[in-house]
């Protein structure tokens, strides 16, 4: 009999610190972390490529510190003065630069910290205004790295789990772990395409439904088939 997949059930995803995997990849921005009170000028920003881990550990920290959470695309005008600190997720693209650069003023000015995220350090950020870039160049920076293979398996189990989603299916899951690129976004980018193509679907996918789903993402082009090649893998005990 054909195996099948369980429909996803869409849900925002888990920040909470206890699901946050330590691992070499965030070992620095951990460190980091532990301590807001050194950081120079109070200001940190975690940077790293997509699916890292850098949103996850911004929300967990802010949850943690009682800090203000706030998104870089809606950063406009003069943002209130948080009361204990802020958090800014995507502060590599603000909705308008004196509008960050009034964020990093105030908070300094206060003495109150400033977190940021982005996917890559301040010195690469596109930035205009001479003064945010002074300040930018002053904040110290955390790098998160692609995740071990260990970590990958954790992720790929976090995913599945924020997307309510079964595999009962250990071949699938043995693909998914063999032929994707390495990566966190890989990974991410996986579990969404096999939770859209079930709903497309309206009913549990079959096994090749699964496989077609994500086969354009296999980092080979060796042409064989998933689907005809290998035996089934075991599921990994991150996966249990």
């Amino acid at each position: 009999m054909t195996q099948q997949l369980t429909l996803p059930i869409e849900r925002p995803p888990s920040y909470a610190a206890a699901d946050f995997v330590p691992d070499a990849s965030n070992e620095e921005a951990l460190r980091w972390l532990s301590a807001p009170a050194r950081w120079p000028d109070r200001r940190l920003v975690l940077a790293g490529p997509s699916g890292t881990g850098k949103t996850h550990l911004l929300h967990a920290t802010a949850e943690a510190q009682g800090w203000n959470l706030l998104r870089g695309p809606e950063l406009r005008g003069l943002p209130p003065l948080p009361e204990r600190g802020a958090a800014l997720d995507e502060a590599d693209g603000p909705g308008e630069e004196e509008a960050l650069l009034h964020l990093m003023n105030a908070c300094a000015e206060a003495g109150l910290p400033l977190l940021m995220a982005a996917a890559r350090a301040p010195s690469r950020w596109r930035v205009a205004l001479p003064d945010l870039r002074s300040r930018l160049a002053a904040t110290a920076v955390a790098m998160l790295d692609e995740p071990s293979d260990a970590l990958l398996d954790a992720l790929l189990a976090k995913h599945l789990s924020d997307l309510q989603f079964e595999i009962p299916d250990p071949y699938v899951v043995g693909v998914l772990r063999r032929r994707l690129p390495r990566s966190a976004s890989a990974m991410a980018e996986a579990v969404a395409r096999l939770g859209r193509a079930s709903l497309v679907a309206g009913r549990r996918l079959r096994r090749e439904d699964a496989l077609e789903a994500i086969k354009p993402l296999f980092d080979d082009d060796s042409g064989t088939s998933p689907a005809e090649s290998g035996n089934p893998m075991p599921l990994s005990p991150a996966l249990l």
